[in-house]
């Protein structure tokens, strides 16, 4: 099944659960994803990527995921963030998919 291409950017403090991230996003035809532990590098990076969705990880502070949020749609409104916490491959896949209802079925 070939899916929509989506770029994801990763944001987190814990380098193994952003890599078993990346890892899982990157199992999906089309889909890529970078990984970013440094908030403070985030408005250079989406001012020089392009991103579908962001996937906020653990390890932020509440203020900071704010900002991040803020920014992301003031670059891009149609940018769709996920808080992903944890949760096992399952519930991210259907965090994405209630984001991008057109997923389903193709």
């Amino acid at each position: 099944m070939i899916m929509r291409k989506l770029n994801f950017l990763i944001i987190g403090k814990h380098t193994q659960i952003l890599l078993t991230l990346k890892r899982l996003i990157e199992q999906n035809e089309g889909w890529t994803a970078s990984v970013l532990e440094d908030e403070d590098q985030f408005q250079s990076f989406m001012n020089r990527i392009s991103v579908d969705v962001i996937l906020l990880s653990s390890g932020l502070s509440e203020l900071t995921e704010v900002g991040i949020q803020a920014y992301a749609l003031s670059v891009n409104s149609n940018i769709k963030v996920i808080q992903h916490y944890g949760g096992g491959s399952g519930l991210l896949k259907n965090e994405i998919f209630t984001l991008f209802p057109d997923l389903i079925g193709n």
